[in-house]
């Protein structure tokens, strides 16, 4: 059954959004990421303190890619 959709305003769509008007089978958004950080890097909240002295992250990654992304 068709659909039907009164007055839509977009204001912003990020680059991982998906915008859909209408009827869909199947939305399957991907992404990915790779994350390196040193010591004390994600830490939050208050009176947090972190003392590592020298702290260095070394990254050694042969392959450009670890997993590809693959549309079906």
């Amino acid at each position: 059954m068709p659909a039907q959709v009164g007055a839509v305003k977009v204001l912003s769509i990020s680059s991982s959004s998906i915008f859909n008007v209408g009827d869909v089978y199947m939305i399957a958004p991907t992404s990915s990421a790779k994350t390196f950080a040193g010591g004390g890097s994600f830490n939050s909240g208050d009176g947090i303190r972190v003392d590592l002295g020298r702290s260095v992250t070394y990254v050694n990654d042969r392959d450009v890619y670890d997993q590809s992304k693959v549309k079906k």
